[in-house]
C-alpha cells in the first residue's frame, strides 16, 4: 500500500515510491528506490522536499521502522497516521502549455539540462556496474524536458547542443529527448506520444554503457573488431532494458533500431522505409542531428544550419517527410547558426519567426566589408522595415569567433551549462551514420 509521510519520518529500509514536488527539487535521479544508504537519507532530509510516498509492500512500513522490524510483506493493514492512496499515478500535466520567449526559457532550460546530465551520468554508471535499468524512473526528467519544449522548443534544443567534449554522451541523451519531443509536436503527435518519444530518445544510447571506455574514447583509427563492437550497442541496450522489465515496446524499438536507414542500409536488422517504426525513424534523425552539431573528442561540431543542409543531401538516410518536419521545427537556420547578410554583415541566429523560416531574428556582430567586428545589433528580418536579408550560411572556421555562443545566449547561462562536467565520460562515436567506413574516429563523418 502507498502511504504519504513527512520526510522526517523516513527511515532506512523504506521503499520510496514518489517524492513530492518537481523532479529538479530533490537530489536523486531515481524516484522509486529503497533508501538504504545513510548518506542518501541525509541528502533527502536536507533537500527541502517536505513529503514522499512509500510502498510498504516493498520496504519498511512506518510502524515497522519505529519498532526496528523488517519489511512487512503480507498480513492485515496497520492503522497509522498517514495518508493512504491506491498505486494509480497522478495524471501528467498537459504539455500544450503557454509559450514563452526563448530568452525567458533559457535559464530554466539550463537548470534542466544540468540536472539531466547528472541523472543520465548516474544511469550510465549503474548500467556499467551491471545493475538493471528501469526506464520509467526517468519519466520525471522527461516531463520537465517536455514542459520546457512546450514553452519554447528552441531553448532546450539549442542549449542541449552546448556540450563539453567530456560530457558528450550524457548530454547527447538529453538533447535527443528534447529533439524527439519537438519533432513529435511538429508532426502532431499527442501529449502521451510525445512523452513516449522523449523517453525513447533519452534511453536510445544506453547500450553504450557496455562498450569499453578505451574504445569509445579512442582518438585513432578503430580496428574492424572495435568498430563491430561499437555497432553492437543497439542490441546491448535493447537486452539491458528488456531485462529491466519496465521499458515500453516503443522505447525498446527505438533503442534497437535508431541506426536503421530509410533505404535499408542501416543496422542491426537492415529495415527499410515504413518497416522502421515512426519513433525509430524519428530517433535516427534526432540522433544524427545532435551528433553532428556537437563538439566531440575527435571533431568539432558543424554549424546547425550547415548540418541541416548536409543532412538534406544524404539521400536514402532519412525519412524525407520527417526531415522536412525537423526543418520546420528547428528552422532552416536554427538558433546559434552563423549566417551572412546581404549587407555584408555576419550574424548569429537568436530566434525563429513563426511561419517564416527564412527570416529569423539575428544579431549582427561583424562586417565583412570592413573585415572588423562591429557593435552587436539585433535585427528582426521578418519586419517590413528591415532592409537586410540572409544570403547564405557562413562556414565557421576552427577557432573562429570562439565567443559566438555568448552572442545568442546569456554568458551566465553558458557558464552554467559548462561548469559541472560529468564523471566517467564517454564519447558517442557510433552516432554518425554507418557509411563512415574508414572507422577513423577523427573523420567519422557521413559521406
Amino acid at each position: 500500500m502507498l502511504k504519504k509521510i513527512p520526510i522526517p519520518s523516513v527511515r532506512l529500509g523504506m521503499h520510496i515510491h514518489k517524492l513530492e514536488g518537481a523532479w529538479m527539487s530533490h537530489p536523486f535521479w531515481k524516484t522509486r528506490f529503497v533508501i538504504d544508504d545513510p548518506q542518501d537519507l541525509a541528502k533527502l532530509r536536507q533537500s527541502g522536499v517536505t513529503a514522499c510516498w512509500i510502498d510498504d509492500s516493498l520496504g519498511l512500513d512506518v510502524a515497522d521502522a519505529l519498532a526496528g522490524q523488517g519489511p512487512r510483506r503480507s498480513g492485515p493493514d496497520r492503522t497509522v497516521s498517514v495518508t493512504t492512496a491506491t498505486p494509480a499515478a497522478r495524471a501528467p500535466l498537459p504539455i500544450r502549455g503557454v509559450e514563452r520567449p526563448l530568452a525567458a526559457e533559457m535559464r530554466e532550460a539550463a537548470a534542466i539540462c544540468n540536472r539531466g546530465r547528472e541523472a543520465v551520468t548516474a544511469m550510465f554508471n549503474e548500467a556499467r556496474m551491471g545493475r538493471s535499468v528501469d526506464a520509467t524512473l526517468c519519466l520525471p526528467m522527461v516531463e520537465d524536458i517536455t514542459q520546457s519544449v512546450a514553452r519554447n522548443p528552441g531553448a532546450m534544443v539549442s542549449l542541449a547542443r552546448l556540450k563539453t567534449k567530456d560530457d558528450y554522451s550524457y548530454m547527447h541523451s538529453v538533447a535527443a529527448c528534447a529533439l524527439m519531443v519537438a519533432l513529435g509536436r511538429q508532426i502532431g503527435l499527442g501529449d502521451d506520444e510525445c512523452r513516449e518519444a522523449g523517453l525513447a530518445g533519452l534511453m536510445h544510447d544506453i547500450g553504450k554503457a557496455m562498450v569499453p571506455l578505451d574504445i569509445l574514447n579512442k582518438p585513432d583509427r578503430l580496428t574492424d573488431e572495435e568498430f563491430d563492437l561499437i555497432r553492437q550497442h543497439p542490441c546491448a541496450g535493447f537486452e539491458m532494458l528488456r531485462e529491466g522489465g519496465a521499458a515500453s515496446a516503443a522505447t525498446l524499438d527505438v533503442v534497437l533500431h535508431h541506426h536503421e536507414r530509410f533505404d535499408g542500409k542501416g543496422y542491426p536488422d537492415k529495415l527499410a522505409g515504413e518497416d522502421i517504426s515512426l519513433l525509430a525513424r524519428m530517433g535516427s534523425l534526432c540522433d544524427v542531428y545532435d551528433a553532428i552539431t556537437s563538439d566531440r573528442p575527435y571533431k568539432a561540431g558543424w554549424d546547425p544550419a550547415e548540418s541541416i543542409a548536409r543532412m538534406a543531401t544524404w539521400k536514402g538516410q532519412f525519412d524525407p517527410q520527417l526531415l522536412a518536419a525537423l526543418v520546420q521545427s528547428l528552422g532552416i537556420f536554427p538558433v546559434g547558426s552563423l549566417v551572412r547578410l546581404e549587407s555584408g554583415g555576419l550574424a548569429v541566429v537568436l530566434d525563429q519567426t513563426p511561419g517564416n523560416l527564412t527570416c529569423p531574428v539575428v544579431k549582427v556582430f561583424f562586417s565583412t566589408v570592413k573585415d572588423l567586428p562591429i557593435t552587436p545589433k539585433v535585427l528582426d528580418l521578418s519586419k517590413a522595415n528591415c532592409q537586410d536579408r540572409i544570403v547564405g550560411r557562413e562556414q565557421r572556421l576552427p577557432g573562429q569567433f570562439p565567443w559566438l555562443d555568448d552572442l545568442w545566449i546569456d554568458p551566465d547561462v553558458v557558464r552554467r551549462m559548462t561548469a559541472a562536467p560529468a564523471t566517467a565520460a564517454v564519447a558517442d562515436i557510433a552516432a554518425d551514420p554507418p557509411e563512415a567506413a574508414d572507422k577513423t574516429c577523427k573523420n567519422a563523418e557521413p559521406a
